[in-house]
């Protein structure tokens, strides 16, 4: 099929596959919009056809939250910053900008966002409209930091929000699930570039859990990582510093992230798969493999890592408060279930925030990750571990694995009927649908 006035279309045969494999859609067309017009266009197209749509950005969502057998929008002409205002010190950007362009653009600039995930390969829209977020004592994730947003709603026409502009809609766009219509730029607030100190160092289990509470609130950013099977786990704290940088030696960094964290897990990953039972024995070795190491550097090369090792993820922000207990209770389920979980547990915090759909919305959060090697059964440890989170009234992350529907999520966001209440005002017609927000948001 050729390009048309809604932009690149690919045919009718292709078939669209998230990063972690594990979702898979055949769309009636694709399109590749290059401008704001040409996407109002291909959504105006699709409703005159009786076609959903759905935006994808670069799939590393693990739910089908993007998956459509209608018209699969593709942003990735729609890229890179369109302005930058030092006096309000924000930037506005293309929706679909990887946020490894966007955090180099902006080290250029003398700029930085104030918080990240701990991955860049997201675009922009893809990661705040699933609540991507990293850890932080006092600043959230990277939805938080939106000041304005401008979206594609159902009939075709150009929506802006802001605090003051739509604010019914900005409350509830930041972290919109692709329900409230097709993001196609935001503005997010951004501060001078500064430098972050990482102390990553191995801990105990037992001394995180009694002494998180101390650690959370001595450090701008905490997370740790327990390995199943084991009583260890790698703690990492950031912390603003004065300088001078001292970035990763090079030789060093290649060794820590990519030869043990990438490839010497990798092997580590396909011979768990292939002998379940090496393991235990396995998780030892690699939680050992790290050493304490501590370092300077501008925020996104501090906050991120490559991520090559192909996985399955399911994630709950339970109460801050519950976290300990919460892991305690994850630890004595792997221990007593025969399990063989291979992957370490990530645990981050952030601050309670005002959108709508947050999975922070409203109360301080703990976030507990759990992983599975891709192509590894997951089902019974994800079903187990779910069941822990919702005992503490978990929210699951809009892209990680989940079975929640409408009817418990409406129990533990408060301000769920405001935000599906503004879908039946936005989207009465429900055109940007999709299985998953069937589930989820309900009909």
């Amino acid at each position: 099929m050729s390009t048309t006035a809604s932009g690149k279309t690919s045919g009718a045969n292709g078939t669209w596959r998230n990063w972690g494999g594990n979702v898979a859609a055949r769309p009636a067309r694709q399109v590749e919009p290059a401008s704001v017009e040409e996407l109002a266009a291909a959504v105006r197209r699709a409703r005159e056809d009786g076609l959903k749509v759905k935006a994808v950005g670069t799939g590393h969502s693990f739910t089908s939250i993007a998956a459509t057998d209608g018209v699969l929008i593709r942003p990735q002409l729609l890229t890179g910053i369109r302005a930058v205002d030092r006096e309000a010190m924000t930037v506005t950007v293309e929706a679909g900008t990887p946020l490894k362009r966007l955090n180099a653009a902006l080290a250029r600039e003398g700029l930085s966002l104030t918080n990240m995930g701990d991955i860049m390969e997201q675009t922009v829209s893809g990661a705040t409209s699933t609540g991507t977020h990293g850890t932080g004592r006092d600043s959230a994730s990277i939805a938080a930091q939106i000041k304005g947003l401008e979206l594609v709603t159902a009939d075709g026409s150009v929506l802006t929000c802001s605090e003051k502009e739509n604010p019914e809609v900005f409350a509830a766009a930041r972290t919109g699930l692709g329900a409230l219509g097709v993001v196609t730029a935001i503005t997010f607030a951004v501060e001078p570039l500064f430098l972050l100190t990482a102390r990553e160092e191995p801990m105990p289990l037992d001394r995180v859990l009694a002494e998180f509470d101390r650690l959370w609130a001595e450090n701008e950013h905490f997370e740790f990582y327990w390995f199943p099977h084991t009583e260890n786990t790698t703690t990492k704290r950031n912390n603003r510093s004065l300088g001078p940088e001292r970035p990763v030696g090079q030789l060093a960094g290649w060794f820590e992230d990519e030869f043990l964290s990438n490839g010497v897990f990798q092997v580590a990953q396909w011979i768990g798969r292939a002998v379940p039972g090496a393991v235990p024995g396995i998780a030892r070795i690699s939680s050992q493999a790290l050493s304490a190491r501590s370092y300077t550097d501008i925020p996104y090369k501090v906050f991120t890592s490559p991520r090559r090792v192909r996985f399955v993820e399911m994630e709950y922000a339970v109460p801050r408060a519950a976290l300990v207990e919460t892991v305690r209770e994850l630890k004595t389920m792997v221990e007593r279930s025969g399990l063989r979980v291979s992957f370490p547990v990530e645990v981050r915090t952030a601050p309670a925030d005002d959108i709508t759909l947050s999975t922070a919305s409203g109360r301080d959060s703990a976030y507990v990750a759990v992983h599975m090697y891709r192509g590894t059964p997951y089902q019974a440890y994800f079903t187990a571990a779910e069941r822990i989170f919702t005992a503490h009234e978990g929210r699951p992350h809009w892209g990680k694995v989940h079975t929640r529907d409408a009817e418990y999520l409406a129990r533990v966001y408060p301000r769920f009927a405001e935000f599906t209440a503004l879908r039946d005002r936005l989207d009465p017609d429900r055109l940007f649908q999709n299985d998953y927000l069937r589930r989820v948001l309900g009909a």
